[in-house]
């Protein structure tokens, strides 16, 4: 399949890549197909931002992760969700980097001691995102990550100085879950070289956000060489897979890029 200019002479000289991936599945869901197909060519990393758990009391809606995953401790959960990780993206011929944020369903806020005592009977005074409809998935970043946001941004402008880094992919943030948005303002750093991938499964039931896409003067491309052997890559996720597609079904959907304009027409 065709590719953008821009992406076509990088492919053509063995430039390294980075992929950005807010949790520990996210860049093989959406670009794993892709991966796939260059990582025997070229220095590819897949570096995840958001790859812990937080100690109890958690929130309903972390419980309710939890159950989907069939584990009873977020401790153990995320352990094999690393491991899982690094055995997939290993397989593809790609580096994985782990950089041990806190996930949003366990993220807490700073408060008082005092406060923090009633943590075993109130989580939601202490969590960032008490639940996920009305905070995690409202598309609204907390103030209190915005530290955060500079933090990983200064991480990962190391990181593509150290994997020297030509095109760095990061997700246009599908679905509105506010590690994704995180992720994509993270993304940014990169400037031109920034790629964003369409988040799969999101993309499935939800479109892109138009006024972003405008805004960066964002045009879509598709890939589909290697999709139908992408199942099996997202199987290796086994605490994600059964949550993730409940019918048992991954459907074989070509996966979605954006770039630039300018450097879609050369």
């Amino acid at each position: 399949m065709p590719l953008p200019p821009h992406l076509a002479a990088s492919s053509s000289i063995d430039s390294a890549w980075l992929f950005l991936s807010p949790h520990l599945d996210d860049a093989v869901l959406s670009c794993g197909a892709l991966i796939a197909e260059f990582a025997p060519r070229r220095p590819i990393t897949v570096a995840t931002m958001f790859t812990a758990a937080g100690p109890a009391p958690h929130t309903l809606a972390a419980w309710s992760f939890m159950r989907q995953c069939a584990a009873s401790d977020a401790a153990t959960l995320f352990e094999d969700r690393r491991a899982e990780d690094r055995d997939v993206i290993r397989e593809i011929g790609a580096d994985p980097v782990h950089l041990g944020e806190t996930d949003a369903l366990y993220r807490r806020r700073s408060v008082p001691e005092s406060v923090e005592r009633l943590g075993a009977r109130v989580p939601e005074l202490v969590h960032r995102y008490p639940t996920f409809r009305f905070d995690i998935a409202k598309g609204r970043v907390s103030r209190g990550d915005r530290t955060l946001i500079r933090q990983l941004r200064a991480r990962v402008a190391e990181l593509i100085s150290q994997t020297a880094s030509e095109l760095v992919f990061c997700p246009v943030g599908v679905g509105r879950h506010v590690d994704h948005l995180i992720t994509r303002a993270v993304g940014d750093v990169a400037g031109e070289r920034t790629i964003y991938y369409s988040d799969f499964p999101y993309n499935q039931v939800a479109q892109a956000d138009q006024a972003f896409l405008t805004r960066r003067d964002l045009m879509p491309w598709t890939w589909d060489d290697g999709i139908g052997a992408k199942e099996r890559l997202i199987r290796g996720y086994r605490t994600q897979a059964d949550a993730l597609f409940p019918a048992g079904h991954v459907p074989a959907a070509a996966e979605v890029y954006y770039c630039r304009r300018r450097h879609m027409l050369g």
